[in-house]
Formats: structure tokens, sequence, C-alpha cells
């Protein structure tokens, strides 16, 4: 007997999993926000008792960072409570917030200045269906201003929707959204955030690290930084026991910019800032771009006083020709294995 083909049943079935899917990535995520609000509630409370504020709400913050960060894990850093604190303070009564914006979109919107503008911001938002990064191109763009200002609003939002086409929000942006995951407490998939060949060709710049014998030890791979608005991956961050010193590595796509150094003398900044011990020398930053035809190794600018640690630091980290070396083989490989894949299934 013949299978029944039945499209009907099929496609309904599939938009009733696909509309549970989407409810439940949704009440996770606004289970959250509700959470985070209720947090800087509890904060702007706690202070508002305190006999000296600043001073009182410094050390409350600082508290509550270490007891909750041995509790529940990541997610509450000092920045974050203080974070949550103004949260509350922007959006002061709770039927404002919408259900169907992340954390990371109100931490754009919080910081806009205009309480109008903030209203506006979110329910545009919600109601074009705006991602983080379309929003913050809007923001950054002053769409609010522009569209309250312009006698002629529908050019301006014809443009706004023109070029945020692509750059919807979906249902699986949400539970790849690094603090969801940190508010569930569960391990975040690197793989959201590599393609297949970065993935493979990471691996083989770590392997080849730790197959070197000078003393690298692996910490971590798509470790994530912030700043008080953006997230940030670093690709390789290693620990070298005898430079005693991270060393942080960035893969790039095509030749080197000005911006990509710039944004690695952020990250090893921040690194300092945030990681380094006071018996660690300065962390090192290599970039690493994949383009075999131009390929470019930059490492960090070191401190010139330190010539004991410049001296050690030629001798244990590979040299730049080294590097180069591996990266354009590991290219030439991986795009070899693609072709090859490619080629078998035609077959």
């Amino acid at each position: 007997m013949k299978p029944v083909k039945n499209d009907d049943l099929y496609l309904n079935i599939k938009n009733i999993l696909q509309s549970a899917r989407d409810n439940a990535y949704r009440q996770v995520n606004f289970i959250m926000v509700e959470a985070y609000w209720s947090i800087g509630q509890q904060i702007v409370e706690e202070e508002q008792n305190g006999k000296d504020r600043a001073e009182y709400g410094s050390y409350l913050i600082k508290e509550l960072s270490t007891k909750l960060t041995k509790d529940f894990g990541k997610g509450f850093t000092t920045t974050n409570l203080k974070m949550m604190r103004q949260f509350y303070l922007a959006f002061p009564n709770s039927h404002t917030l919408c259900d169907q914006l992340s954390w990371s979109h109100y931490r754009l919107i919080m910081r806009i200045d205009n309480p109008q503008a903030r209203l506006w911001y979110t329910e545009e938002s919600a109601k074009s269906n705006w991602s983080v990064r379309a929003l913050e191109r809007q923001i950054g763009t002053f769409y609010y201003e522009r569209i309250i200002s312009s006698k002629e609003k529908q050019p301006v939002i014809n443009e706004a929707k023109e070029n945020t086409k692509d750059l919807q929000l979906t249902s699986k942006d949400i539970i790849k959204d690094p603090y969801v995951l940190e508010f569930l407490d569960l391990k975040q998939n690197n793989a959201f955030y590599e393609s297949d060949l970065e993935s493979a060709l990471i691996e083989k710049i770590q392997d080849f690290l730790l197959e070197l014998g000078r003393g690298f030890a692996f910490v971590a791979r798509q470790k994530r930084i912030k700043t008080e608005t953006s997230d940030f991956y670093i690709d390789l961050v290693f620990y070298n026991y005898m430079l005693k010193c991270f060393v942080i590595i960035d893969l790039k796509k095509g030749k080197l910019t000005h911006q990509d150094v710039g944004q690695m003398d952020m990250y090893v900044r921040m690194y300092d800032d945030m990681e380094k011990e006071q018996n660690d020398n300065p962390t090192i930053g290599i970039i690493l771009c994949a383009d075999k035809d131009n390929t470019v190794v930059k490492y960090s600018v070191l401190n010139d006083n330190e010539n004991l640690f410049v001296s050690k630091y030629q001798l244990y980290l590979p040299s730049e020709a080294e590097l180069k070396a591996e990266i354009e083989r590991d290219v030439f490989e991986l795009g070899l294995m693609k072709e090859i894949k490619i080629v078998e299934g035609e077959k």
C-alpha cells in the first residue's frame, strides 16, 4: 500500500511545533528579562535605605556579585549587576517590558537618555521584529530623531526597512543569546559562532601551538569578553607558563585592516584588566589572516623596558614565518578536503 500524501497534515503539524518552539524560546527569554528587572529593583530599593548611598551601593553590588557568582555561575559580574540596576531605573514600570525583546535589546535601549525615545525604540523593535544588530543600527543612525523631525516620514521608514530587511529577529537568535545561556547555566556552543571551515582552522592552529612544546597551555576557545553594549569573541586563548602571560589569537578572513589591529589592542587591554594576575606579564595578542595570499601576523606591542620578557618572547613564541607557513598549509589542506567532499557529493 502506498503511503497517503497529505501535505496539509504535515504543514499543520510543522506549524504547531514551530509555534511551540518560538513560544518556548520567547518565554525563557522574558523570564530572564523579568528576573533582571526584579534584581535591579531590589538593588535600588536596598540602596535607598543606605546611609551613604554611593559608598553603600558600591559595596552592595560587589558583595552580591561574589555570592551570586558562587551560587549561579557566570552572568553576575559587578558590571552586569549595575546594568540590572540601570535597567530598573530606565524602566521603572514592569508593564512596559516587552516579551519579544531580549536582554541584549534592553542593554542598548536603556543607554538612551530620552525616555520618549527609549519607549519608541522598545515598541518599534517589537513591531518591526528587529534583531539586536538591527536595533543597534537604527539607534546609531538616529532613526527616532529623523522620524520625528521629518515632514515626509515614509521615505525615512522605507529606508529603515530596506537597511534592516536582512537583520530580522528569529526565535533561534534568542536561544543562542549568550545571556540566555548564562541565565540557564548552559554551556555555550561554539558552533553558534564559527563556520565549519573556521572551526577546523582554529582547531589546527590550536593543535599546532600545543605541539610546539614551548610552554603553551590551552585556556579557552571563543572566549567572550564584554563591553557595556557589545559582546566580542576571541578565537583562542592560551597561557604560556614560560613567558608567564596570556596569549590571545584572533583569526580574520581576508586582508588585515587597521580595525582588526585596533580590536586586538582592545582585546589585549581588556584581558589585562580582567584576567591578568599581578605577577603575570602583559598579554600578547596575535592576529592571523586566513587568506593564504595575504597571510599577515602581527604581535601586540610589548613594553620596551621589559628586555628580559622581550628576549623570552622571541624564544618561546612561534616566529612570524612559522605561523605564516602553518596557516597557509592548513588553509590549503582544508580547502582541498572541502573540494574532495564537493566532488564526492556530485557522484
